[in-house]
Parts: C-alpha cells; sequence; structure tokens
C-alpha cells in the first residue's frame, strides 16, 4: 500500500512515499536506495491517515512524530515507524538510529548494532516522578473526601534514559529535573501547538476577570480538577468552566457530582472541540486557565490557551514557564488556588489585557510547529556530524 506524503519544500525534487510494510511498522522511505535506516518508536497513527483529517491535528503527539520522520528523510535517512507499545518488534535491519519514547529503549536496545546511535525521545516527566505524584493526589484527595479513585495517568516502568546515548525532550527546566540524575546529554524541544488563535482585542476584562477555564484531557485529578472544584466552590463570587472528557471518568463523576453540576459558579462542559466557535467563545469569555497538574512534560491544554490569550495560573510541573504575565502555584493546594484567582480578579482592565498579551505572544514565539520544526532539525544537524565524526560540538 502506497500512501501520498506532501513534497518536501527544501528537498523539492525528491519525491517521499510511505509505504505500509504490514499492520505493525510503516516506513517512510526515500525514492531512492539509501543505506541510512532510522528505527522510530513512537506512533504509526499519523502515517495511516491524511493530514486533513482532524484527528491528525487532535494532539500534538501526531504531527510531532510525522515531521521527525520527515526531518530525518531530509537528512536522507529511511524510517520504520512503530508503535511504542509495541511489544513484540524485533528489529530486521542494521539500524544507524534508534528513536524511543518509552519502553522499547531498554528491550530492543541490545538488539541493535553497537554503532547504532540510541535517542530517547522525552515528552512527559520521569514515569517514578510522575506516577508518585499521581499516587500522592489520589492519597490526598482519599483523606479529604474519604473516597479511593482510580490512578489514570501512571507510566510503566522503564530504563529509557539509562540505555540512551542522549535525549531530546519536551518540557522546562523542571521536567530536565526528573532525568538529569542519568547524567545524559539532553537537548531541549519546544511543544508545538494544535492551533494558534488572533489576540482577542475586543474582550471586556472587567466583564471577565472573574471568570476562569479548567482545560484538560484524561486524568482529572492528575491534572488538579479535584483541587480546582474544592476551590471555586469556596468562592460563588468566582465562575469556573470546565472542558475535559469528563465522561470517561465516573468515579470522579461520582465523588464530585455536586461540585460539577449542582454548583451555580461552576459549569460544567465536557470534551470541547478547540477548532470550534464555541471555544472561541470560551477563551473570550475568560480572564484565565486554572490548572494545578502534578505531572507534564510541557502541557498542551496550557500553550493552547495562552495561544488563546488567557493568564495561565499553573503549576510548575505543568511545564511552561510564565514569567511575569501568569502565576506559578507554589503548593497546588486549594488555599493557593483561591489566593491566585482572588488576585488575578482583582487587578485593572489595562493589567489583565497587558498579561493576557504577554501570555500569548510568548506562547507564538516559543510554541509552534515551525519552532519545533527548527529546533530538531538543529538537534538532527548535529547528532549526524557527531556520528560522522565532523564535529565534537556537544548538544
Amino acid at each position: 500500500m502506497i500512501m501520498n506524503v506532501p513534497e518536501l519544500s527544501i528537498l523539492a525534487a525528491r519525491k517521499l512515499y510511505t509505504r505500509l510494510v504490514h499492520q505493525d511498522m510503516v516506513t517512510l522511505a526515500l525514492n531512492k536506495k539509501s543505506d541510512k535506516n532510522i528505527l522510530l518508536s513512537y506512533i504509526t497513527q499519523p502515517f495511516k491517515i491524511k493530514q486533513d483529517d482532524p484527528t491528525f491535528h487532535a494532539h500534538t503527539n501526531k504531527w510531532e512524530c510525522y515531521q521527525i520522520a520527515k526531518i530525518w528523510n531530509e537528512f536522507g535517512y529511511s524510517v520504520d515507524v512503530i508503535d511504542w507499545t509495541n511489544e513484540k518488534f524485533i528489529p530486521k535491519k542494521d539500524y544507524s538510529i534508534f528513536i524511543d519514547i518509552h519502553s522499547n529503549m531498554e528491550r530492543i536496545a541490545d538488539l541493535l548494532p553497537e554503532s547504532c546511535l540510541k535517542i530517547l525521545h522525552i515528552t512527559g516527566a520521569h514515569w517514578l516522578y510522575q506516577n508518585t505524584m499521581e499516587y500522592q493526589r489520589l492519597l490526598d484527595l482519599q483523606r479529604r473526601k474519604r473516597i479511593t479513585l482510580q490512578p489514570r495517568r501512571t507510566a510503566p516502568p522503564s530504563k529509557g534514559i539509562e540505555y540512551a546515548d542522549c535525549a531530546t525532550i519536551i518540557g522546562n527546566e523542571f521536567t530536565e529535573s526528573t532525568f538529569q540524575y542519568a547524567g545524559k546529554p539532553l537537548f531541549r524541544l519546544p511543544i508545538s501547538s494544535t492551533i494558534q488563535f488572533p489576540f482577542f482585542e475586543n474582550k471586556n476584562y472587567e466583564k471577565v476577570k472573574t471568570n476562569f477555564l479548567w482545560f484538560g484531557g484524561s486524568g482529572m485529578v492528575h491534572k488538579g480538577l479535584d483541587l480546582t472544584l474544592e476551590a471555586f466552590s469556596q468562592m460563588p463570587d468566582k465562575n469556573l468552566t470546565i472542558c475535559g472528557p469528563i465522561d470517561q471518568e465516573k468515579d470522579f463523576i461520582e465523588a464530585y457530582y455536586e461540585e460539577l453540576f449542582q454548583t451555580p459558579n461552576i459549569k460544567t462542559i465536557g470534551w470541547m472541540d478547540i477548532n470550534s466557535n464555541h471555544f472561541l467563545d470560551i477563551l473570550n469569555s475568560n480572564v484565565a486557565l486554572v490548572y494545578p497538574s502534578c505531572s507534564e512534560g510541557t502541557a498542551g491544554s496550557v500553550v493552547t490557551c495562552m495561544h488563546g490569550g488567557l493568564i495561565p495560573i499553573i503549576s510548575s510541573q505543568s511545564g511552561v514557564d510564565v514569567g511575569d504575565f501568569g502565576i506559578t502555584l507554589q503548593d497546588c493546594t486549594i488555599e493557593d488556588i483561591k489566593q491566585s484567582v482572588r488576585y488575578i480578579s482583582q487587578l485593572p482592565e489595562t493589567t489583565l489585557k497587558q498579561m493576557s498579551l504577554k501570555a500569548w505572544g510568548y506562547a507564538n514565539s516559543n510554541f509552534t510547529r515551525e519552532l519545533f520544526s527548527k529546533k530538531y532539525r538543529e538537534f538532527v544537524s548535529v547528532m549526524i556530524s557527531q556520528k560522522e565524526g565532523l564535529s565534537e560540538t556537544p548538544i
């Protein structure tokens, strides 16, 4: 099965094609033979759907995985792609480079040639930190509410960073700190954005200054919705809108039914299409995002909302630096959230607009597909130079 791939602008004369080798592997190959092969353990879905399919743009990882393979193509490598959850794949080629996002590094590394460069592509905090923090959040909730909820964002154990020669990492100083123990070179990459919005010049900040948004994916306790709900249920003069796949977590709904559906100042919408006019209305009618997550790489939801001009009120573990245009929650306690929300809501309209514009500008300068591609090409160029002995410059 042959699949069309858009021609690369910097290699206009070179046609690329993707070939579905079998159900478990996709190959992004050049139109001429190459003895330089890469194994990429990430996700195969982006290579099996059209780029105009909405699911291709539903999460940053799909486009980023596709772009990683495409950039290596630009440098003359044929790329075989498998899913990171594939526990049966056995390499049958002498791969020059192996890239993995989690647990296949440990399983496959010793099956590859000694000369193979092994790169871990890190998209979240270290699994041990992430799992510990999620269990701590669940334990704290158990003590507050006298109920036990299921963990939903725990990652399987992996020694990927120990087996890798180096790593690319999507995150900030916090994210890096969870991997530095291994002493491996880390090359920081910016997360891309699935969407960019124009700045809402006409937003009425005086009118919306008491309106806040929680926006996130699965793992409500992991991402701090429980803490946010408890904080706003104690602030009847502040409004909270919730956008996320609530219906997937029945135990969470049962535990927080009153806050979610019976509290006048809290509106639960559920999953939201960020390409919809409804989401534009939500961005324009809220002043800030509240997102006290306990562990991330770089939180795509935070980046999306900053692109929409929302002021970030986030945990340090969200993986986004907010400078003077947002608030980094110190302890992520209910009281910490309440104080931060109250502080934002009492600021003058001119200050709120300035912070909003800075957040929007920072997102557009630091979290785009163009910047991700630029930084990843720089990384690939350094890796190839080192591998071919042309450079000793560390990453």
